[in-house]
């Protein structure tokens, strides 16, 4: 997923909703091997748009779960 991302062909992260993050924050990817350490390689991100799946109410709960989802969006 990194290189998707490095390329511009990926513009957006999903993770679990247990941290806030909002519009302006700036995440930091750091690419790793599978199942395995850090390259070092970094990248940084400017979020532009946040959807928490956990305030949809398309969705159960039990489809949510505790968290949701986040999905955010790269600003370019």
């Amino acid at each position: 997923m990194f290189e998707l991302v490095l390329s511009g062909r990926k513009k957006f992260e999903v993770r679990l909703g247990n941290m806030k993050v909002e519009e302006g924050d700036v995440l930091i990817l750091k690419e790793c091997e599978k199942d395995g350490p850090e390259t070092g390689r970094e990248i940084e991100k400017k979020i532009g748009f946040v959807l928490n799946t956990k305030d949809m109410d398309w969705w159960t709960n039990e489809e949510k779960n505790e968290n949701g989802f986040i999905i955010m969006g790269f600003k370019e």
